[in-house]
């Protein structure tokens, strides 16, 4: 009697529990239900800029206050505007996320921590191509360097604005004067820079060996230099205007204008009458210039994913041919692709293409200038008027650590360090008319090795490559 009245019980309880139960399991899927699609931008809050403009940062942010982020593609969204808000290179740290204020609505939050923007930093440089020609050539000789000092603001007025003043002296002479705001009209999309330089050279290289070394001149001494006189004096001046309309691509137009007076021996048939091809030691002359550049990376300096091109057109000089007139088309495409387990790829071409054929010498720099690089043929210099470069690296990440600053320094709180091993393999070939031709042109070119480079403070990368060329040559290069 006992058990039957226990199981009319336990009857009753679930028929009344039961409904319960369902009008919480009913509820619960109508709130799922009613969960938004998609979420407005009710404010951006920024902390953290106390130099830096924030309209600077929400112009790097693909969305504004008003606009709407679907759920699906929040965290993604989220994750890409912090990646451009570093990416312009202000800031040590950059964080994004979100506030829910209301059922379908968000605060954006922005943390940024600010660099140092002011560097007035001591100039120390090799007039050499490399450390192994400098030891090499000229057993390490100090009186080969210049030296001097370089300010630099990189947020001048705090809309990202660059000033730059430099002073050097020794081996060779230089002052100069930059400027560049890349968001200068109201809508940030449109920019400018201007440049002014004069420089004096104790030494230049006037021809090419057959053995792609550079002919050396000082005062009619191949490959000899003293302290005493300048061989080179050179005007600049430069202006450009850019222009944004997206978040990656730029396109740009420049106007170059160069007065260049080189020893009047350096002309000679002795020498190189082809130098200038003109007849004379002086030239005045124009650089046009017209390039469009794509960079979406996670880290412009140091790039593991992501794709980064550029490609534009030159024009030197007023005529089509003869003299220093020369028309350039060039470009170079970059794919970073990012493995499992810290593994990375790097592919890269570049090629250039120079009408006429029969250029002066200043204009046949070709592999080893510029996006043109084959690693392990540092100390070669290989002329062309149509060249072309790839490569493939393929890396591992291997150790990162931060190291604390005993004091405190918000613009420097650590100095971080992250190491990655490389594997690497390169390939080109350089064009020019068989009266250059040397031994490293008109033919296909490899080189390859291994490395290691290392990330540090400011994103500043040091590379240290061991490398081989077709040659049988093999050392060790820095970069």
């Amino acid at each position: 009697m006992l058990k039957k009245k226990l199981f009319i019980f336990f009857v009753l309880m679930l028929c009344c529990l039961l409904p319960v139960f369902l009008h919480a399991q009913i509820k619960d899927t109508a709130l799922e239900k009613s969960e938004p699609t998609f979420l407005f931008i009710s404010a951006i809050k920024i902390t953290g800029n106390k130099r830096t403009k924030s309209y600077i940062i929400e112009r790097e942010m693909q969305y504004k206050v008003g606009d709407k982020i679907y759920v699906a593609d929040l965290k993604k969204s989220i994750k890409q505007a912090q990646t451009q808000i570093y990416n312009i290179n202000l800031f040590i740290e950059a964080k994004v996320d979100t506030q829910r204020v209301a059922i379908d609505s968000i605060q954006l939050n922005v943390y940024v921590k600010e660099r140092w923007y002011i560097f007035p930093t001591p100039q120390f440089s090799l007039i050499d191509r490399s450390y192994k020609e400098w030891y090499r050539t000229f057993d390490a000789d100090f009186n080969r360097v210049t030296y001097g000092v370089d300010f630099t603001h990189y947020n001048f007025s705090g809309r990202r604005d660059q000033l730059s003043i430099t002073g050097l002296t020794g081996y060779a002479r230089n002052i100069s004067f930059s400027y560049s705001s890349p968001y200068s009209n109201s809508k940030l999309t449109e920019g400018f820079a201007i440049s002014a330089s004069y420089t004096q050279n104790r030494e230049i290289g006037y021809k090419t060996s057959n053995g792609n070394k550079p002919f050396v001149y000082n005062k009619g001494k191949q490959l000899l230099y003293s302290k005493n006189g300048f061989v080179r004096d050179n005007y600049q001046f430069d202006g450009s205007y850019s222009w944004r309309r997206g978040f990656f691509k730029r396109t740009g137009v420049s106007l170059g204008l160069n007065y260049l007076v080189v020893d009047d021996s350096i002309i000679d048939p002795k020498y190189n009458p082809t130098y200038f091809s003109t007849g004379k030691a002086s030239q005045f002359y124009t650089d046009i210039n017209f390039g469009v550049a794509y960079a979406n990376t996670d880290k412009n300096a140091y790039p593991l994913t992501g794709l980064i091109y550029n490609y534009g057109f030159s024009k030197r000089g007023f005529g089509l041919k003869g003299g220093i007139n020369s028309s350039t088309i060039g470009g170079s495409f970059s794919k970073y692709i990012t493995h499992k387990h810290k593994f990375f790829s790097t592919i890269k071409f570049a090629g250039i293409l120079k009408v006429p054929f029969e250029q002066a010498y200043i204009n046949r720099r070709a592999i080893g200038f510029g996006n043109l690089k084959l690693r392990g043929l540092e100390l070669f210099i290989i002329d062309g008027v149509a060249a072309f470069t790839t490569s493939y690296t393929f890396s591992k990440k291997v150790v990162s650590f931060k190291i604390p600053i005993p004091f405190k320094i918000n613009a420097l709180p650590y100095i971080p360090f992250t190491f990655y091993a490389k594997t690497y393999i390169d390939a080109g070939y350089s064009y020019i008319p068989n009266a250059y031709n040397t031994r490293l042109n008109n033919k296909l070119l490899y080189t390859g090795g291994i490395g290691l480079d290392v990330l540090t403070l400011y994103d500043k990368v040091v590379k240290i490559e061991f490398s081989f060329n077709q040659l049988g040559q093999k050392g060790i290069f820095f970069q």
